[in-house]
């Protein structure tokens, strides 16, 4: 997959939305990433995020609602290895990451606010495949996401 998000909001600027109010970085080793969205909200708790991962991701971007918590990690190397192994194009996480250097060698894109080597808390808890929103946007499942150094925009429809 090729693009960059500056192209495609030229291209597209009618239906495109552009989050914005945070600086985010690109961890994963596939520096542009895009596919249909599906989300998870959860709070310090990857529970959702390690089992959702580990089912077929085939042109998949997970995106999840951390509620900007650089407290915990939602992801590392062990769950992006195996959302790896299922396909996901890539995660977007409104929080942190750890294992950013074995992260990097991985085919998938992981873009967070920030990283802690932390890892977090298991509860069991979080929601699947509602509707999110930070940065400005509205993530519904269903829709697409696209992500690269630029940033981060979504559309109703696929751009690719």
């Amino acid at each position: 997959m090729s693009f960059v998000t500056c192209d495609l909001c030229d291209d597209n600027a009618d239906i495109v939305s552009v989050v914005t109010g945070h600086h985010w970085f690109s961890y994963g080793g596939r520096k542009a990433f895009g596919g249909e969205i599906v989300t998870v909200k959860c709070f310090e708790d990857n529970s959702r995020v390690k089992a959702h991962l580990g089912t077929d991701g085939k042109g998949k971007v997970l995106v999840v609602d951390g509620g900007a918590s650089l407290r915990n990690a939602l992801i590392g190397d062990m769950i992006a290895e195996n959302a790896v192994k299922n396909g996901w194009e890539g995660v977007i996480i409104y929080g942190a990451c750890r294992d950013v250097d074995e992260l990097a060698k991985l085919d998938i894109g992981v873009m967070t606010l920030g990283c802690v080597p932390i890892k977090s808390v298991r509860r069991d808890e979080g929601q699947l495949n509602i509707d999110i929103t930070f940065g400005g946007v509205t993530f519904r499942p269903g829709e697409y996401v696209y992500a690269d150094n630029n940033g981060i925009i979504t559309a109703p429809k696929a751009l690719l």
